[in-house]
């Protein structure tokens, strides 16, 4: 997998059901782009793949007792 643009993160958001605008979708392709470029060398080898929308989620998620 490639470094994620705004517009695919954006997407990958919406098909999670977590709706991100414009500038929080570019947030997002922002940080977690070091993480693909990091990766990219054994990218297909690993048994896990990064998601874009688990930022946001995590970001909106409340702690509950």
């Amino acid at each position: 997998m490639t470094r994620p643009s705004p517009k695919e993160v954006k997407v990958v958001a919406h098909v999670a059901d977590v709706p991100a605008d414009d500038e929080t979708a570019t947030r997002i392709a922002t940080s977690i782009g070091p993480a693909f470029d990091g990766f990219a060398a054994i990218a297909g080898t690993l048994p896990f793949d990064l998601e874009p929308a688990s930022f946001l989620l995590a970001q909106t998620a409340t702690v509950t007792k």
